[in-house]
């Protein structure tokens, strides 16, 4: 099972960007999907997550500003990040849990990472 994370850059602030990852390999479904982000020296911190149902969870610093929705029958997350400022910049990784086939438990899974940069 791999997670394809795609679409990070350099905008400039005030710009937008769509991160996507995609789950690919032998899986029986996919429960909830999200983002995280990681600058230098800090924790990985949630971004948003979404649940199977559609159900999301933003963090209060991208509120209004940054979106997340997926496509079930892609298995593909997806990130719609507006009104970008320079704090946004960051690694972003999205998540996944994942159930293997024959299992009933999810398992967490991560994608490579995707930079993005916020600077004039």
């Amino acid at each position: 099972v791999q997670l394809q994370a795609s679409g990070g850059g350099l905008v400039q602030p005030g710009g937008s960007l769509k991160l996507s990852c995609a789950a690919s390999g032998s899986f029986r479904s996919i429960n909830a999907m999200g983002w995280y982000r990681q600058v230098p020296g800090n924790q990985r911190e949630l971004v948003a997550a979404i649940t199977r149902a559609g159900n999301t969870n933003v963090a209060d610093s991208v509120k209004g500003r940054f979106t997340i929705d997926r496509d079930n029958a892609k298995n593909t997350v997806y990130l719609h990040m507006n009104s970008l400022k320079p704090e946004d910049t960051a690694v972003y990784y999205c998540n996944a849990q994942i159930i293997l086939e024959f299992t009933t438990y999810a398992l967490d899974y991560w994608g490579q990472g995707t930079q993005v940069t916020v600077s004039s």
